[in-house]
């Protein structure tokens, strides 16, 4: 792709967002009924190319067997308040309720009180009591204080997720986690990122994990290309880190899996990014709409309580109906919001596609952005909680 001029000193490369593309159908269409949407990561197998994003508007214990139960992966934020209170389940009311220019002080003040590791071991066992596949997150920066907690109380897929994560972090002082070191170490797969570029996606994937996060500054609840300026399109980034994915296969023989983790709020925006690359995706806040939902209408990012530097906002997820009906149907709106996973089969039966992988292949074209427009983060209501 070529450089585009930006001043005399300065080009760069010309990226793009799903909103930016669209999937060309092909001379073939197929039965939905013959299409197999289904995943394995490791030794684990989904109906459902899906990660809910560990985020405490979205998963809960119960949230999280129920997503299971419907065929996807839940991930619990292992850093969240489900770790740090016996019940949370007031300080989502409390959220829910708070006047806009209040929400930012009072979840730093929420997340301060530390994460106990009784509740860690906890409430990875209430995942396993209910039968779906236990999987966590955590920030590069607790891996390794907490690792011992998660093998005791064997957790099976851990996923370490920052808004930027590399393979090579550099300090001058502090202590820093060596991620290929710590990953083989673990004896359990581990999911990494985000990264947004080929040479970070590639660099993860030499650590040994068995997928990458693809996505920097593009959940809808980031304010990180606000705060801090960096990010990419996600159409380009995910399409990068699939190159990654290629080399790194004709390096080791070892398929790594291309998790896109932002810019996914409709069925459509999936298609779009598994047409691009990605394996499965990371959805948060389409889950947070969900009745069932913990933040009671709200979502907000991991970064949102960073005590110095907030990178995240509580953000409206007016409901929308059970999460069966937002994953698999039937749909309750004509906006691509619910039967999400509906929408990717039929999809993908309209091209001719078998199965997800064969999907890669799919043509896609550059045209006008989508009708939502360049923002996709949705205004919060006037009466808060409503």
């Amino acid at each position: 792709m070529a450089d585009v001029e930006i001043g005399i000193g300065k080009s760069g490369r010309r990226g793009y967002g799903l909103d930016d593309i669209v999937v060309v159908p092909s001379r073939r269409t197929r039965d939905a009924s013959d299409v197999d949407l289904s995943w394995r990561l490791d030794a684990f197998d989904f109906a459902l190319p899906l990660m809910a994003a560990p985020s405490d508007g979205a998963v809960s214990p119960s949230t999280a067997a129920e997503i299971g139960r419907l065929g996807g992966l839940a991930v619990l934020d292992l850093d969240g308040l489900w770790t740090r209170y016996d019940d949370p389940t007031p300080l989502f009311e409390e959220v829910a309720a708070l006047d806009s220019d209040r929400v930012t002080r009072r979840l730093q003040e929420i997340y301060s009180v530390p994460v106990r590791a009784e509740l860690v071991r906890e409430r990875i066992r209430e995942l396993a009591s209910a039968g779906t596949v236990t999987c966590g997150a955590v920030t590069p920066q607790r891996a390794a204080a907490i690792a011992d907690v998660l093998l005791e109380a064997e957790l099976e897929v851990l996923v370490i997720r920052g808004t930027v994560v590399s393979a090579e972090h550099v300090s001058k002082g502090n202590e820093t986690l060596d991620m290929k070191t710590f990953i083989r170490r673990l004896d359990i797969p581990v999911v990494v990122g985000g990264c947004a570029s080929y040479q970070a996606a590639l660099h993860l994937m030499r650590t040994g994990a068995v997928g990458v996060l693809v996505g920097v500054g593009s959940q809808s609840t980031s304010t990180t290309r606000d705060v801090l300026g960096i990010g990419s399109p996600q159409a380009t980034a995910i399409a990068d880190a699939a190159g990654a994915r290629t080399r790194h296969l004709e390096e080791t023989g070892v398929y790594v899996q291309v998790v896109a983790d932002g810019g996914v709020d409709t069925g459509g925006d999936i298609v779009k990014a598994i047409a691009c690359g990605a394996d499965a995706v990371m959805v948060g806040s389409p889950l947070a709409a969900a009745d069932e939902a913990p933040g009671l209408g709200f979502d907000w990012g991991v970064s949102a309580s960073h005590r110095s530097l907030p990178k995240s906002t509580r953000i409206a997820a007016p409901r929308r109906g059970s999460l069966a009906e937002i994953l698999v149907g039937p749909g309750r709106d004509g906006a691509g919001r619910t039967n999400l996973f509906g929408a990717v089969r039929g999809a993908l039966a309209s091209c001719g596609y078998a199965d997800v992988r064969s999907f890669h292949k799919a043509e896609v074209m550059v045209g006008p952005p989508g009708r939502r427009g360049a923002s996709r983060r949705p205004p919060e209501p006037a009466v808060p909680g409503l």
